[in-house]
């Protein structure tokens, strides 16, 4: 009787035992959970330039808040889906966000990481802390409350509803990659990528690569291309109009781009070893 008690305790000490351990293993632990915030100040999704701006707006007010991102750093669209050579295309007087202008040593064009330096010393001084991966599934204004119900979820997949009377969308236009239907693409049989993912001209050196669009991102990464001893290819569904505020000015530069890479308004896919898509909706 007293070995079967005492097997009996063994096994259930054992059971026990593997139970706390799979609690706090990550591969055992799967169950999700769920929870409610609410929220005295506005709920703002996405930590960008513009969800901190609002941010410091509201803290010279003296109103809290609180910043979704579903990214894991702020900023993430410069951060983590631009190329490496990337400069604010606008002088930094005209791109400064409020309360803080950016320092005197920067250049008239901030490069990337100078931008993000900028963002980031931003955060710290108006004590900005975004709750980070957190994606917002939905939202919706419930009219017999008076509030917003947003919904969120993160990497593990554990739910939130964060309860607010103000929501503030600072998600950019910019935020999604549109990579369009292009009739033959699955007979090209090379590499096809979005500007989001393109980094740096070095992985295409020696090629021949068709660039699709001539807005900003185009003729710059034409330009990436170039410095890495590749041969890029425009492709624009119309010429190239500059506007006519300095003739002479905008007569040089389109020469100048001109010279840089061919211009198509028509390409054939089997003559490229690769295609970038620079639609300006990305």
């Amino acid at each position: 009787m007293l070995v079967v008690l005492h097997c009996i305790f063994l096994m259930d000490y054992c059971i026990r035992e593997i139970e706390g351990k799979q609690a706090h293993d990550p591969l055992f632990n799967k169950a999700s959970s769920s929870s409610t915030v609410w929220v005295e100040g506005p709920v703002i999704v996405g930590a960008g330039p513009s969800g901190l701006a609002v941010a410091a707006c509201l803290r010279e007010k003296n109103i809290e808040s609180v910043i979704l991102e579903r990214s894991n750093c702020i900023a993430s669209l410069w951060q983590l889906k631009t190329y490496d050579r990337l400069r604010l295309h606008l002088p930094k007087q005209f791109c400064e966000l409020p309360f803080m202008p950016f320092p005197s040593h920067f250049p008239t064009y901030p490069s990337k990481q100078q931008f993000v330096e900028y963002l980031e010393t931003y955060a710290q001084r108006f004590k900005i802390k975004p709750r980070f991966n957190e994606t917002v599934q939905h939202a919706e204004f419930d009219a017999k409350l008076a509030q917003w119900q947003v919904k969120t979820v993160d990497k593990a997949e554990n739910t939130t509803e964060y309860m607010c009377r103000w929501l503030i969308v600072a998600t950019g236009e910019n935020a999604e990659a549109v990579v369009p239907d292009i009739e033959g693409v699955e007979e090209f049989g090379a590499p096809i990528r979005h500007t989001s993912l393109y980094k740096s001209g070095e992985e295409f050196r020696g090629k021949r690569v068709l660039v699709v669009g001539c807005g900003n991102s185009g003729m710059e990464v034409c330009l990436d291309l170039c410095n890495h001893n590749a041969t890029p290819s425009l492709v624009v569904r119309d010429t190239v109009r500059t506007p006519n505020l300095f003739p002479s000015q905008n007569k040089k530069m389109v020469m100048q781009k001109k010279k840089m890479c061919k211009l198509f308004s028509f390409f054939s896919f089997p003559k490229f070893m690769s295609l970038l898509l620079t639609w300006n909706d990305f």
